[in-house]
């Protein structure tokens, strides 16, 4: 189990987490250990371009969604250099960055789920 599986559960929960993903696979949109904040989110409002927490064939990833098929409730997860994660039905997306070093992340409106 690796860090964002911990993360994944408490944003699932219902908190707001913030944290310090290492990698590189999100430059320049996020860069290796700096903070995001990541709320829970209505998975159903997701958007192409929004940045999600995750999980895609048992990984939780904090990536970018790549496409949305609303009809069979479920969006594809990739980085940001071009390498698709796979597909993921909305009950696996836990929340959405809505910060990244507390600059708020655009397109939010309506998208974060409260209580």
């Amino acid at each position: 189990m690796g860090m964002l599986d911990g993360v994944a559960a408490r944003v699932a929960g219902g908190k707001t987490v913030e944290f310090r993903p290492s990698g590189s696979s999100m430059v320049p949109l996020i860069r290796s250990r700096q903070q995001v904040s990541v709320a829970p989110v209505d998975p159903a409002k997701v958007e192409v371009g929004d940045i999600v927490l995750a999980r895609v064939a048992g990984t939780v990833y904090l990536h970018l969604v790549s496409s949305v098929d609303p009809r069979s409730g479920r969006v594809q997860i990739s980085n940001n250099r071009g390498r698709v994660n796979g597909w993921t039905t909305y009950a696996r997306v836990f929340g959405i960055c809505v910060a990244v070093e507390g600059n708020p992340r655009p397109r939010l409106d309506g998208k974060v789920r409260v209580g």
